[in-house]
């Protein structure tokens, strides 16, 4: 074949290969977006407000009789309330559970924050806050990392797996967290956790509470909600934020 023959052939390969990260980079912003249009919206939810909230689920920490799981149906207990509350969503919780939607997931570098407020405990000393990492939460692998804090002002950040948890920061606590008062009623913390390299930080009002290697912690995965026992709550925002890929 002569030269001149193979010049298009050439031409035609450097644009493919000149393309190639262009079209793979435009797949991955078209993958997430796709995946923040199906992520709840906090200014939006679906349906209406004081609905339960669609496609959401909930797992008690000890099923009971209460919540019983027949194919794809549960019956919830009849003391949680989970609805829809522009802005956001209104929790009163009965036994301690977690919460979540199965699209919003996070993995690699991002950010996941949400602002909660905390309605009067009385003498409880419960505790609520997000998880990230979360895999077969409705099946008996479950496995979560989650980051909680309660009404006096400390954090703790634990690990499930399956039925057993371990403490990787036991309470502790931090100025950053506004403590609950009769004169500060509700109480709103901005509850964060964020990934970066080998790290993973924890946030509460834009300070950095904590922050170590990942290690072998779970962090990709899905997201979500715990709410310990008899809580009142108004989650008003909750956004999951993946790092720009030309950033990484």
């Amino acid at each position: 074949m002569k030269l001149t023959n193979l010049l298009p052939l050439l031409f035609a390969a450097v644009l493919i290969t000149g393309c190639a990260p262009a079209d793979e980079e435009a797949q991955a912003d078209a993958t997430e977006d796709a995946m923040m249009s199906q992520r709840p919206d906090a200014q939006s939810p679906v349906p209406a407000d004081f609905a339960m909230p669609t496609d959401w689920e909930i797992r008690f920490d000890r099923p009971s009789d209460d919540y019983v799981v027949t194919g794809d149906t549960a019956t919830v207990d009849p003391d949680i309330f989970f609805t829809n509350m522009t802005p956001g969503w209104h929790v009163t919780s009965g036994p301690a559970a977690i919460y979540w939607h199965p699209a919003s997931t996070a993995e690699g570098d991002y950010s996941v924050s949400s602002n909660i407020f905390l309605f009067d405990p009385g003498q409880r000393n419960e505790a609520f806050g997000l998880f990230v990492g979360g895999s077969d939460l409705a099946g008996p692998d479950q496995a979560y990392l989650y980051f909680l804090i309660r009404k006096t002002g400390e954090y703790l950040v634990k690990q499930r797996m399956g039925d057993e948890t371990a403490d990787v920061v036991s309470w502790t606590a931090s100025d950053a967290i506004a403590p609950w008062s009769a004169d500060n009623d509700p109480t709103a913390n901005v509850l964060g956790i964020q990934t970066e390299g080998d790290m993973i930080s924890f946030m509460v009002n834009d300070q950095v509470v904590h922050s170590q290697a990942k290690g072998d912690l779970p962090t990709d995965g899905v997201t979500g909600f715990r709410v310990n026992h008899a809580l009142n709550l108004h989650i008003s925002t909750f956004d999951v934020t993946m790092a720009d890929a030309s950033d990484m």
